[in-house]
């Protein structure tokens, strides 16, 4: 820690929390706030800025993170043990807050594979999509035959093969809501602009039947698309015979896509966080939104999701929305999660973690509030249902489980074309085929797992960057990466097991 840098940090000027940046002892001095601490306060945690009564607001970033469980003295330790969720009813004003951003001065432009519906990749892969759990096996396998085959040598501007599997397809409902958000999952993945061509396999006798894919889904504009079933072309061995000549076929289509020039306007950014910790809401997350608001000033898109872990934060982006139909649908969606969970025996504020607790998080309210800094101060201009397609540019909001894997697989199918992902306690993972590049909250992580992490976000609170330097930083990291930079996660080959499509609805 330097030495001129403060040992806590008051967030806002209502706060009667600040939040400590390093391990500190009991009895410490906090000269800034003329008290002495109760209790040692782990790096990350709340320490109380005066003396709270039971049933006490606290406040962190200016807003209600929950009430005081048991009395609490100035300089006391701020946690799971004595701060509990409250009632926190929140004032929705659609649109109170509603302020454009300035449209950014000159053009930025990134290296990308333009496609003939007007999008523009950041990636060329060849995907072969699954329609049921039954035919993952085998496109595995017909990607493992394509890869020792060492065909992709002959098309340089391929940059591998993707099977995207998952566990389901059958065993469910043919018209209810979880058939509808498979079936919008796997289109949308066909569409995505980091795919030059699909070959879609399915066993054959399953519910999410092949034909009612291709003859609803329009799967490809560019017709590079082509599928098969298991069953009629007659067996695993001859299906990845099959499979095999017609990615070759697909590849020499593929490959005539080349870089070139694309406005910054064609990113779509899926914003997301995992294992986060009490530094996540002061830098990495901070940063991020900074970020975005610089991309939607250039006209691009950012994608923010994971519904259970905005809840209690959800009237900052109402506020912030266009208009109040797009505020109610947010709110909409928050009432069906209500229900959802209570139906299933859950409760929305059954978060944050264990591992978020471990650093310094006590409330889903406190993450949420956190969580909700990835979105920046853009106007909210489009909620979405779940791996629905984007059709509004700017900072939109896509309804997901706070579930990672599952958060980040509708953002691809809704359109994403790069991740960028905040972690405090360390989370690995990669997105095939959409780049992700992960944020370190906090420089003591960053060390620790350098070969995992694309940037550190701590060197705010270590070194005393600006928010807005570390935001302009990411800024030019998101238009390297989607020129073809590799992120650490393609580097060590994630992708391969984190497509997980929402599953709703009973197993039958």
């Amino acid at each position: 820690m330097t030495k001129n840098l403060p040992r806590v940090i008051r967030l806002h000027p209502s706060d009667n929390v600040a939040v400590a940046l390093e391990d500190i002892g009991k009895d410490a001095q906090l000269a800034e706030f003329g008290l002495n601490t109760r209790d040692q306060i782990p790096r990350g945690h709340k320490v109380a800025l005066n003396d709270l009564a039971i049933g006490d607001p606290v406040r962190r970033y200016g807003q209600l993170i929950g009430v005081a469980t048991a009395a609490i003295g100035a300089g006391g330790h701020i946690h799971s043990h004595n701060l509990g969720m409250g009632d926190h009813r929140q004032d929705y004003a659609f649109g109170a807050d509603c302020r454009s951003l300035p449209a950014a001065t000159g053009e930025r432009s990134f290296m990308g594979f333009h496609r003939s519906d007007g999008k523009v990749g950041t990636r060329n892969y060849l995907g072969i999509l699954t329609s049921v759990n039954c035919s993952g096996s085998v496109a595995r396998f017909i990607a493992e035959a394509a890869e020792q085959s060492g065909m992709l040598a002959d098309f340089p501007n391929v940059d591998g093969v993707v099977p995207i599997v998952h566990g389901t397809g059958c065993g469910m409902s043919g018209d209810d809501e979880g058939y509808t958000a498979l079936f919008r999952t796997i289109a949308g993945y066909a569409q995505n602009p980091n795919f030059g061509g699909i070959l879609l396999v399915g066993l054959g006798c399953e519910v999410m039947q092949i034909p009612d894919l291709v003859g609803k889904g329009r799967m490809r504009a560019d017709g590079n698309f082509r599928y098969m079933t298991i069953q009629q072309t007659g067996g695993t061995r001859r299906t990845i015979d099959r499979g095999l000549a017609v990615l070759k076929d697909m590849a020499e289509i593929a490959n005539q896509a080349a870089r070139a020039p694309a406005p910054v306007s064609h990113l779509t950014v899926a914003l997301q966080c995992g294992g986060s910790d009490g530094y996540s809401g002061i830098t990495a997350n901070p940063a991020l939104g900074h970020a975005s608001d610089l991309l939607v000033r250039h006209g691009g898109t950012t994608i923010l999701s994971e519904t259970p872990e905005i809840y209690g934060a959800e009237h900052l982006l109402t506020r912030r929305a266009v208009s109040a139909e797009v505020g109610q649908k947010l709110v909409d969606r928050i009432r069906w999660w209500e229900d959802y969970t209570k139906r299933n025996g859950g409760e929305m504020d059954n978060n944050p973690s264990p591992g978020n607790k471990k650093g310094g998080l006590t409330t889903i309210l406190e993450k949420s509030l956190g969580a909700v800094a990835k979105g920046g101060t853009a106007p909210l201009a489009g909620v979405y249902k779940y791996a629905e397609p984007i059709t509004t540019t700017g900072f939109v909001y896509m309804d997901s489980p706070g579930y990672d894997p599952c958060s980040v697989t509708g953002q691809i199918a809704s359109g994403a074309n790069l991740v960028v992902f905040t972690t405090g306690r360390g989370s690995v993972s990669g997105y095939k085929p959409t780049p992700c590049i992960k944020l370190a909250t906090n420089s003591e992580m960053y060390a620790r797992m350098a070969e995992d992490m694309d940037l550190n976000c701590g060197d705010i609170v270590s070194e005393g960057v600006s928010v807005e330097a570390k935001g302009q930083e990411l800024f030019e990291l998101l238009i390297r990466t989607a020129s073809g930079e590799r992120t650490k996660s393609e580097e060590l080959g994630f992708g391969g097991a984190e497509f997980v499509p929402w599953q709703i609805g009973a197993v039958m």
